[in-house]
């Protein structure tokens, strides 16, 4: 492989890793310092952030806890 096809495969794959880990809703759900932090970067970057998994997750997993608050104020 010649030294540009190197370079240009290393630069594919750098582009590919993001570089930020994807948390699930679960994860999230469980960890609501984690959440809040998530939601707060989303809320005050949406333009940027808000189609990437974690917002995505983020406000998933935001809406599943109110429910089940609510649930539990409810006796449910």
């Amino acid at each position: 492989m010649t030294r540009p096809a190197i370079v240009a495969l290393l630069l594919a794959l750098a582009g590919c890793s993001g570089g930020e880990r994807t948390y699930s809703v679960d994860e999230l759900t469980a960890d609501e310092a984690l959440l809040s932090r998530l939601l707060s970067e989303c809320h005050n970057n949406p333009g940027n952030q808000r189609d990437t998994a974690n917002c995505v997750n983020a406000e998933a997993a935001d809406g599943k806890l109110r429910l089940q608050k609510m649930r539990k104020a409810l006796g449910n």
